[in-house]
Formats: C-alpha cells, structure tokens, sequence
C-alpha cells in the first residue's frame, strides 16, 4: 500500500483544480503531465507503485496523510471526475449511496424514487432497512417531488 510520503514525493496534486501531475518520473517528459486515465464511468485511476488507484482517494491520502477512515470517498456533487478537496467527503457505505441522484438504468419514470403504478406513479423510498411507501400521483414529477422532500429527511448522506 503506497504511503502520504511516497505518493507526495511523486505526485503533485492541487486540491483547487483536483489535478494529479506527475512530480518526477524515470521517463523523459513525464515530469508537470496529468496522471492517470479516466475510466468508462468518469473516474479517474492513477498506476503508482505497481497498484491503480482512484484519484479521489489518493487525494485524501494526499491531503490528510491517510486512508479513509470510513472506507468510501464521496463526490458530493456526483461528478466522479471532479476531485478537487472541497468536492470530497469520507463517507460510509450507507452514505455513499444515499446521495445518489439519477435512477437505475431500468427505471420506467426516469425519477428517482418513482415507479410507475397503473396510469398514476408511485413514490417510495428505502432508509436503514425499512421501506417507506410516499403515495400514488398523477405525475411523475410530483411523485418525485414528494420523495425529494423524503430523501432530504431520511438520508443523512444526501446533497439534494
């Protein structure tokens, strides 16, 4: 596992930008470049010391000299790209998930927390294993409305 001291020393990271560049390197040309890739998903992986990293989470390790404590980084405003210090939090599992904003790729309504239920649409939302039924609406925009407001209450984690 790579160290705060190893990674500052061939790292720089500017917690304005959440931009890793490489400090020095054994290749020409590599020292000042932006390191890593960004995968399929907008997150960016840095290879340092023979292991691929999330850039988020080297830049905690960067920042505050270790790990995450809670084991999961956050991007508060969901861009996983966007690794700039003020953007990041360490969260728990449960948090982590509770501050998502777009639906699963099979939802029918294109709300979160919406479902369609005959001709009218339904709200429900799950927190700390019970599910919580919000009531059926003519709309899906007013059924995800409802949930927001529910979602703003019962996740700790959201960013709404």
């Amino acid at each position: 596992m790579i160290t705060a001291e190893k990674l500052r020393d061939s790292l720089d990271y500017d917690p304005q930008t959440g931009i890793f560049k490489w400090a020095k390197s054994k290749r020409n040309g590599w020292a000042g470049r932006e390191a890593g890739w960004v995968d399929k998903d907008g997150y960016r992986h840095i290879r340092i010391c023979n292991a691929l990293h999330p850039a988020h989470r080297l830049a905690w390790l960067y920042m505050t000299g270790a790990w995450p404590s809670n084991g999961f980084i956050d991007h508060k405003n969901l861009v996983p790209s966007d690794n700039r210090w003020v953007n990041l939090r360490n969260v728990t599992k449960r948090t982590n998930q509770e501050n998502r904003r777009r639906p699963g790729k099979g939802n029918k309504a294109g709300f979160l927390g919406v479902s369609p239920n005959g001709k009218r649409w339904m709200a429900t939302i799950n927190s700390r294993g019970t599910h919580y039924y919000l009531g059926t609406f003519d709309t899906p925009e007013e059924a995800h409305g409802v949930y927001v407001e529910a979602k703003r209450e019962l996740h700790v984690g959201c960013t709404l």
